[in-house]
């Protein structure tokens, strides 16, 4: 049997930009015109990945691990449009006719299901092809973990992560855990932004190793890396995507019928 090649979709990544993209006109204020766009952006996506399976990936209610162990936890981000709330479940029977199936878990954040999702399916020699804009998913990447950006059309590989951010994939995590991650509120190491992390990174190589040569660092850096390692650490606890998350779920259950 081959190997499956799965899409997983980060559901509120894709409704969420194809509504900014798309404001309602006067006449149909309920969500029509972002929920006919997403399916033909669905349509596509999938015309272009040809996936054996796919899998829609929706957040759950109520908190998560992380807003238990940081309170400050996407503190001030916007919520969601109240019509876009609202018009959810309308966008899951859509993707529904068309094939796919979507999930969610209660306490548990999309971008965790994904990760597991997509661990377990390369562990089963598969191909995970995750779509999303989230720069949080490009730590996943490997040889059987790929994401692409829907819309520009292009996966998001380890060249782009390089590009982008001066560090390798795997130590993206360790990169926004001293810089900080401004989208999901989490604050990183005073005076250290994303070009001195990379440096530091390049130089060192793990976070770890860069908290243990704060005093040969020296200077401000030095004297904030010392004062808040234990903010660093943290970081990265809420920064790294679980990849354990026990869902119940057969894949068989989500084959494409093309």
């Amino acid at each position: 049997m081959a190997a499956p090649n799965v899409l997983l979709i980060d559901a509120l990544n894709l409704i969420r930009r194809v509504h900014a993209a798309r404001p309602e006109t006067k006449d149909r204020s309920d969500g029509a015109a972002s929920l006919d766009a997403c399916v033909h952006s669905l349509r596509r996506a999938l015309s272009e990945c040809r996936p054996t399976h796919v899998i829609c990936v929706f957040e759950g209610h109520g908190p998560s691990w992380r807003n238990e162990l940081f309170s400050g936890y996407k503190a001030g981000r916007p919520p969601m449009p109240e019509d876009l709330q609202a018009s959810l479940p309308r966008f899951k029977e859509a993707f529904l006719s068309e094939g796919v199936r979507s999930v969610e878990k209660d306490s548990i954040e999309a971008d965790d299901i994904v990760a597991t999702l997509a661990d377990k399916i390369a562990l089963r020699g598969g191909i995970a092809v995750i779509l999303s804009t989230d720069k949080v998913f490009l730590q996943l990447l490997s040889a059987n973990i790929r994401v692409r950006d829907h819309f520009r059309k292009s996966f998001l590989d380890r060249s782009f992560v390089r590009e982008k951010f001066g560090v390798n994939p795997d130590q993206l995590v360790d990169l926004l855990a001293l810089a900080g991650d401004s989208t999901n509120a989490i604050p990183g190491v005073p005076s250290v932004g994303m070009k001195t992390a990379a440096r530091l990174l390049e130089q060192y190589g793990t976070l770890e190793h860069v908290l243990e040569q704060a005093r040969t660092i020296g200077g401000r850096n030095g004297t904030a890396l010392e004062e808040h390692a234990d903010d660093a650490l943290l970081a990265r606890r809420l920064i790294r995507l679980r990849q354990d998350i026990e869902l119940g779920l057969n894949l068989q259950s989500f084959r494409y019928p093309g």
